[in-house]
């Protein structure tokens, strides 16, 4: 075990070394301060690393993962980064990226009990009974997983655009626009599953918030 964490240390000094080898002043610029453009709600599963798998730098991306990339809205900790993304860092993107082969939708189609991790399925089986019959009327196992991972992406973009700080962000300009990715393990590649989002009309009437400042 301690040989396994010093691998990991050296991995950092060698990183370190790598990198400042191309760009002297790269951790210079690093330390000034963060201007992402993006925040990536992901999932936790360490194969789907945002800024590797999008070759994108250090400061590009602002993160926030749990299992299954889901937006519960009284998940104080996802709410926190959200709002601090949009509020003070002012990204013009948020992109949910779930993964094919997702360890916890596949939970959320079973029936077993996995003890405490139940309480965080249950979202994920909303997701489930939302789409229930166009998900139960897939007959191939593989197939109807992989769609269940898309509209369980799609239900976490529609629920950002429920959160009342994001809709005055709207009411105060074009940003922040939402984007449901999804990665696949077999090949590498995100797609774009074309269900963005950068207003509230999209939404049923109850769940839209009424500027009173305007």
């Amino acid at each position: 075990m301690a040989e396994t964490i010093k691998n990991l240390l050296d991995g950092n000094a060698l990183w370190v070394n790598n990198t400042l080898k191309h760009n002297p002043t790269f951790f210079d610029k690093l330390a000034t301060g963060q201007s992402p453009k993006f925040l990536w709600i992901g999932c936790s599963d360490s194969r789907v690393p945002a800024t590797e798998i999008t070759n994108a730098l250090p400061g590009s991306i602002f993160v926030q993962r749990n299992i299954a990339n889901m937006v519960v809205h009284t998940d104080s900790n996802l709410l926190s980064v959200v709002y601090y993304a949009v509020k003070v860092l002012k990204v013009k993107h948020i992109i949910v990226v779930g993964h094919y082969g997702c360890g916890g939708v596949q939970a959320a189609m079973s029936n077993d009990n996995f003890g405490f991790i139940d309480n965080w399925l249950m979202h994920i089986k909303d997701s489930y009974r939302l789409h229930q019959e166009e998900l139960d009327g897939i007959k191939d196992e593989q197939k109807r997983f992989d769609r269940f991972v898309e509209v369980n992406i799609q239900e976490q973009v529609a629920n950002l655009a429920k959160i009342s700080f994001i809709q005055e962000e709207w009411d105060n300009g074009d940003f922040p626009h939402i984007h449901g990715w999804v990665y696949s393990l077999k090949d590498g590649l995100l797609k774009d599953l074309n269900v963005s989002c950068s207003s509230n009309e999209g939404l049923e009437k109850v769940y839209q918030y009424i500027n009173k400042k305007k």
